[in-house]
């Protein structure tokens, strides 16, 4: 009896969900696919054609099982994974979690491919290769706007100058145009600043440098004001910017002490060049109590009141160094000389001179002091120029060049000039030897001077020899 449970139990077969206590240790200590089984067995070459015909029947069971409870459950319920293995059992376990964001199905069906090709989901762009139209504004949209449909416009947008940094920034503009005078490189500057309601505070700052600076500086921000009136600032701007700069002449005056003359010519300047109404001082008649002011307006008024044959108020203040005829710089130097040699003052000769502002042009003031000195008489003359030379060469200004250029030209002109002065050719020299004792002269320069010899022939009775 004992033998037949025995074979019984080793031969028969198994119904189909029963399993010994031996198989289920051996699934227990093999958690894995049947795939794995099979190898091992193949590997060891232990299990019997019956052994191994029971094992495929036990993964048969097995399949139908699964087969069984995915067909039962709903979306909510666990699932698989792609090797088959429980998923969702345990919250807690790594194999437990859901991937929420995963676009693969759940159901276990299907090919595992995202949903809607990848074309669906939250921040999802679409399908690759999908072009999208334009979509005309929803009216039942609850921020649908029917004024502000249209075109959309993206313009620069400049903040507004702060009062404080507006001298920063107008002060480098004005510098640079006293350099190159180009009215329009200062009006295209102006305009990528939002000055707003202090722009009339350009035409104040421009004058106050302006009253700061050379003749040229002042002639240079007259035209300035003129071309940017009508432009980028209106009358109403500069009447302004003038009133102003009168509340501001006490202030001035500890710079520069002519400044209610100068304020006053700026006025009547810009009168005349309708950059300010011509009701402009009538405005303030019996309402000026600052003395300043008073002079300033007083000044404009006499320039408005004279003939223009006497005055012209476009030249009120002279024309810029370069700018001058030659014929009138060289007066203006005759001029300054006769005025040095009756005064014997070199400070006002050396301010007059700057005053020209002509460096390029200081060679003419050489020629005509060497050519003052070849035509004067007596010693006096030759001694003061010598002084004035060299007082101009060690303040550096009359440069090298400017020195070696005016006595070269004398040098050329010598044979012409001997013509009036007999004797240029000595007095040439001598003058030339006392400038470079008093080094206002290189010895080259000295060496350059042309000397005319002399041959003095005795009687005819000395049968022509010369004279030593």
């Amino acid at each position: 009896m004992a033998t037949e449970v025995d074979t019984w139990s080793t031969n028969a077969p198994q119904a189909d969900g029963m399993f010994s206590f031996d198989n289920n240790l051996a699934e227990a200590n093999h958690p894995y696919s049947g795939d794995e089984d099979v190898n091992d067995a193949e590997v060891n070459g232990n299990w019997t054609p019956q052994e191994k015909a029971l094992h495929e029947a036990r993964l048969k069971a097995k399949a139908k099982r699964r087969l069984r409870k995915s067909s039962s459950r709903n979306s909510t319920s666990e699932s698989f994974s792609e090797s088959g293995d429980v998923v969702g059992g345990d919250p807690n376990s790594p194999k437990g979690k859901v991937n929420t964001n995963d676009r693969k199905s759940r159901t276990g069906k299907g090919r595992g491919l995202p949903k809607k090709g990848g074309a669906g989901g939250k921040g999802v762009w679409g399908a690759a290769g999908m072009v999208y139209e334009d979509e005309e504004p929803d009216v039942r949209d609850p921020n649908y706007d029917e004024s502000a449909q249209g075109d959309t416009v993206y313009a620069t947008v400049v903040p507004e100058v702060d009062e404080r940094e507006l001298e920063k920034m107008v002060n480098p503009i004005v510098q640079e145009y006293f350099e190159h005078g180009d009215t329009k490189e200062v009006q295209m500057l102006l305009k990528g600043l939002n000055l707003g309601p202090h722009k009339y505070e350009f035409s104040s700052l421009a004058v106050s440098l302006a009253l700061e600076g050379k003749a040229s500086h002042r002639e240079l921000t007259s035209r300035l004001l003129s071309d940017l009136s009508g432009k980028l600032l209106s009358q109403s701007d500069m009447a302004r910017a003038f009133d102003k700069m009168l509340k501001e002449l006490p202030d001035l005056i500890l710079d520069t002490p002519e400044a209610p003359q100068m304020l006053g010519q700026f006025i009547a300047r810009a009168i005349a060049d309708h950059i300010l109404p011509m009701s402009f001082l009538d405005c303030y008649k019996g309402k000026v109590d600052c003395d300043h002011a008073r002079v300033a307006l007083d000044r404009a008024a006499v320039l408005l009141t004279m003939k223009r044959e006497m005055m012209r108020l476009d030249n009120v203040w002279g024309v810029g160094g370069g700018l001058r005829p030659v014929k009138h710089l060289i007066k203006e130097m005759n001029l300054l000389l006769k005025e040095y040699l009756i005064s014997g003052d070199v400070a006002e000769a050396e301010h007059c001179l700057r005053d020209l502002e002509v460096p390029h042009f200081h060679h003419e003031l050489v020629y005509e002091t060497i050519v003052m000195v070849l035509e004067s008489k007596g010693d006096t003359a030759s001694h003061m120029m010598i002084k004035l030379l060299k007082s101009f060469w060690k303040t550096g200004l009359i440069t090298v060049d400017q020195m070696n250029r005016g006595f070269e030209r004398v040098y050329n002109e010598l044979p012409e000039i001997s013509l009036d002065v007999p004797h240029a050719h000595s007095l040439m020299e001598s003058f030339v030897d006392l400038c470079y004792k008093e080094s206002v002269i290189t010895k080259q320069l000295r060496d350059a001077c042309p000397s005319r010899g002399r041959k003095r022939f005795v009687s005819e009775g000395d049968g022509g020899v010369i004279k030593t």
